[in-house]
């Protein structure tokens, strides 16, 4: 009889780090194994718990707010060498937001001590003073000879800056991403894939949530196979919905650049001015590459409303 494969994950700090909604990564990566017949196992890990990650196939580490992130970090010193060790032997690993942080080498807030994380990751987050909230689209390529589109909402006001070491998990197409600057979102390493993105993100992303499954079965059963293709009809309508709300964002953005460009140059020029430099029309720090997010995907007759900002303080 063929061996039944079992996905073991581990979510760490349910209690403390599970804004957002972020802890519906675990229940869709349950429901696809379950829809396709694998069995799991789920093992929660919390302040002063050590889980066995030799066992572990998925490591889940989500968002949380300044306090409950500081709780976190000083625990992760004593998981820090086991959990360094399974990353480096390949254990899947999904960190979003706070738990993207505690993985890099710190979080400096613009107020108070930094908050030093376990350094498997070559990043490092400064605190600003603006947020960073909206949707976001993002292209990704984790394999090779594909592209996908990455979707989520994110609500942070830390910039991230990625070393040598480590590779972004995509390319902003909508949204700020890592930093608002180099037009970089998440990172990765190994099979670590972090994340600036809440929503949750694997629910209306499937092809992420399959990715990580097929890594994680592959790695401890060789011999497993692709992964059986689902219907995903209403994930993928979910998915076509918030790209569009990214992109109707950034649209939003770059008509009202326009539209104060218009304003200062219908604006008399001052009596005083000797010499007045003229006006331009402004444009989007995105460009023209907004447009063409998924625009070929039909409607669907699909009600979109804008969703509401996380608590996530990151």
């Amino acid at each position: 009889m063929a061996q039944v494969p079992v996905v073991r994950v581990c979510y760490l700090y349910p209690r403390l780090l599970s804004v957002a909604g972020d802890r519906g990564n675990l229940f869709a990566l349950l429901q696809r194994c379950a829809w396709r017949g694998i069995d799991y196992t789920v093992a929660e890990a919390d302040v002063d718990e050590i889980p066995n990650f030799s066992e572990t196939d998925i490591v889940l580490l989500h968002g949380g707010q300044d306090r409950e992130m500081t709780a976190a970090a000083r625990d992760m010193a004593a998981k820090a060498g086991p959990l360094t060790e399974a990353i480096e032997n390949d254990t899947v690993v999904l960190a979003v937001c706070a738990g993207y942080q505690l993985l890099s080498h710190y979080y400096a807030p613009v107020s108070g001590p930094p908050i030093q994380g376990i350094g498997v990751l070559d990043a490092m987050t400064e605190g600003g003073k603006k947020r960073f909230i909206g949707h976001v689209a993002v292209e990704c390529g984790l394999s090779p000879g594909q592209r996908h589109q990455l979707a989520g909402f994110e609500n942070h006001s830390g910039r991230t800056w990625l070393g040598k070491g480590a590779e972004p998990l995509g390319r902003v197409i909508a949204g700020a991403g890592n930093n608002g600057q180099d037009g970089t979102e998440g990172a990765r390493y190994r099979e670590v894939y972090a994340t600036y993105l809440h929503g949750p993100v694997l629910p209306k992303n499937p092809w992420l949530a399959d990715h990580l499954l097929a890594r994680a079965l592959a790695r401890r059963y060789p011999d497993f196979g692709p992964l059986a293709p689902l219907p995903d009809h209403t994930e993928s309508q979910a998915q076509v919905a918030a790209l569009r709300l990214a992109r109707h964002q950034a649209s939003g953005w770059r008509a009202a650049a326009a539209a104060i460009s218009r304003f200062a140059l219908q604006r008399p020029a001052p009596v005083s001015a000797s010499a007045q430099r003229p006006g331009g029309m402004a444009r989007s720090p995105l460009g023209d590459i907004v447009d063409g997010v998924d625009a070929s995907v039909p409607d669907q007759g699909l009600q979109m409303p804008e969703a509401a900002g996380s608590a996530e303080p990151r």
